[in-house]
């Protein structure tokens, strides 16, 4: 027999005890699965903190009325989508969305000053002109809920994503709350597109559509339960195999004759006895005393 075969026999012979050591312990290679399983599950259901992300697009495109101009100005707003994204997250933009969260208040009407009445006098005769106008307070609308994020943890929390030849990039952001991860991405990105025209000195940004409420991010419920099966699966492997080459119980004749060098004079086959069949001192006796009248 060549060395390449007794190789492939030996393959052999291990894969068919791992199936049998398999098939022999294969109630608590499940336990170990489900244990495992079920402790991933509580972990990562009841024990890590669950983070939200919510997302909003943002589209960059000048307006122009010359069709010439149209396509060298969709190749320029391509190209400055890369810079943007650097933008974005800078720490002017940052800053500026961190004190927006602290009071996310919008003005929607300016105030009014107070105006005096005027009059007009004509041959001793006052006429009022013009009425007097009351002070107005400006209107504000709040937006969201406050937040007091920095922004350092607003640089950690904001991440944006691009797209080849695509003039729109996503601004995704993650927080412990689904409103929180809302309110943050909203907030950035309506710095970035107020800020832009003062730092690049053009006006071509247009947010496509606010973030919604955050969606479960982290953690992965499903993926971690799988990982803890997996691992129930390996762990169990690994100690039965360990187990099995630990025992040195002798299995096979060849380990006698090839490795400790003894002869084989021959084997004793196992008999199996009935269920119902005992052996007693009576039982010898008649045995004995049938094969004398023979």
């Amino acid at each position: 027999m060549s060395a390449e075969q007794q190789n492939n026999e030996e393959v052999t012979i291990d894969l068919r005890r791992l199936f049998i050591l398999i098939k022999k312990h294969i109630i608590s290679i499940l336990i170990w699965m489900i244990g495992l399983g079920l402790i991933a599950y509580g972990v990562s259901e009841y024990v890590l903190v669950p983070k939200y992300t919510a997302s909003t697009q943002l589209l960059v495109n000048r307006k122009t009325t010359d069709a010439n101009q149209a396509y060298n100005n969709q190749q320029a707003d391509i190209n400055a989508v890369t810079t943007y994204k650097d933008i974005i997250t800078s720490n002017v933009i940052l800053k500026g969305a961190s004190k927006y969260l602290a009071n996310p208040v919008t003005l929607v009407k300016k105030a009014t000053p107070a105006k005096k009445a005027v009059y007009k006098t004509n041959d001793g005769t006052r006429t009022l002109v013009k009425k007097a106008v009351k002070a107005k307070p400006a209107v504000y609308k709040r937006e969201s809920k406050s937040y007091s994020v920095s922004a350092n943890e607003l640089a950690s929390a904001v991440s944006v994503t691009t797209t080849t030849s695509s003039q729109v990039f996503t601004l995704s952001a993650t927080a412990e709350t689904p409103a929180k991860a809302q309110a943050i991405a909203n907030a950035v990105a309506k710095e970035f597109k107020e800020q832009i025209p003062k730092i690049m000195d053009v006006n071509n940004v247009t947010i496509v559509a606010e973030a919604a409420k955050g969606t479960k991010s982290y953690p992965n419920v499903k993926m971690i339960t799988m990982v803890g099966v997996l691992a129930g699966l390996v762990i169990s492997l690994l100690i039965i195999i360990i187990k099995d080459l630990s025992d040195t119980t002798v299995r096979e004749d060849s380990f006698m004759t090839n490795e400790l060098g003894l002869t084989n004079l021959g084997e004793i086959a196992h008999i199996t006895m009935p269920k119902d069949w005992t052996f007693t001192a009576k039982t010898a006796e008649k045995r004995g005393s049938s094969r004398r009248r023979v």
